[in-house]
């Protein structure tokens, strides 16, 4: 008996520690969007995870030679690269006469296979040079050739284990697609579980979007982008208030990462700021 109430009076002084470790879990990683050279820096200021660009790292047009010194670096790498941005290079159109079905997944194909081999798993879908509407081209068609190319991509992407997240942007750099919930939509349409969505903060800042349009995408969610709407700086440059798209995110279930994808004046100086910032924002909501 003497021993059972030693073993309760324990778990009673671990309990607090066991909860509030418990709740550190659920807030998302932190990481930013940018070259793997920053490694050094990022890890020092406390990040996880670094998220390159995708057709720079793994694209068909980037030598085998090249690409394997590049695995390299990233298995070294004190940070994990298990996001890329930047899929699609503008010179591969998805809709219209332009579209060539072969080249578009051959071009996935290569990009998927080398991102497993890498450990990538989550390949951003922005890409507004490859999607939005050239001049005079049918909204309602584009939009079909869209869903019905992206169910192909995602075929290729499950033969290597591997999502594509589709992101939305904002009206000033996609004339398609500038909004979460047209996202959604396309992802709902798609209807295969290796299509996913980015949510992207910035953009449905700059948009004006509701955090509600988060809910809405919760099933598909997978991956988010976040930067301060003035200038697209990194959060607390000028004390931009998360919150209500954090709670959003925390309403919707969301364990994923989150990654600063913002400009920098002075990265060795900013970063650790800038996470600082964030984490107390979602410590606010997540905890």
């Amino acid at each position: 008996m003497k021993l059972y109430f030693q073993y309760v009076f324990s778990a009673l002084l671990l309990l607090p520690f066991l909860q509030s470790n418990a709740q550190k879990k659920e807030i998302p990683k932190i990481g930013v969007a940018t070259s793997i050279d920053n490694d050094s820096v990022l890890a020092a200021a406390g990040f996880t995870y670094i998220e390159e660009g995708a057709r720079k790292l793994f694209a068909p047009s980037v030598p085998d030679t090249a690409y394997r010194r590049t695995l390299g670096r990233i298995r070294a790498m004190q940070l994990e690269v298990v996001t890329c941005n930047l899929f699609l290079p503008g010179t591969i159109r998805l809709t219209g006469p332009e579209a060539d079905e072969k080249v578009i997944l051959g071009y996935v194909d290569t990009l998927m296979q080398r991102a497993k081999e890498a450990g990538v798993r989550i390949i951003v879908f922005g890409s507004a040079g490859a999607r939005k509407l050239a001049e005079g081209q049918d909204s309602a068609t584009a939009m079909k050739e869209l869903i019905a190319i992206s169910r192909k991509m995602a075929v290729v992407a499950a033969k290597h284990g591997r999502i594509i997240a589709i992101e939305n942007l904002n009206a000033s750099e996609d004339n398609f697609i500038n909004s979460l919930a047209i996202v959604t939509g396309i992802a709902k349409a798609v209807n295969h579980p290796n299509f996913r969505v980015t949510v992207d903060i910035y953009h449905m800042l700059r948009e004006g979007e509701s955090p509600t349009a988060i809910a809405a995408a919760a099933p598909y969610l997978v991956h988010c982008h976040i930067a301060e709407k003035e200038g697209r700086r990194a959060p607390g440059t000028a004390g931009e208030d998360f919150k209500p798209y954090l709670a959003a995110l925390k309403a919707a279930g969301y364990k994923g990462r989150i990654t600063m994808e913002c400009g920098w004046k002075n990265m060795p100086q900013e970063c650790r700021p800038a996470l600082d910032y964030l984490r107390k924002q979602l410590a606010a909501v997540y905890q």
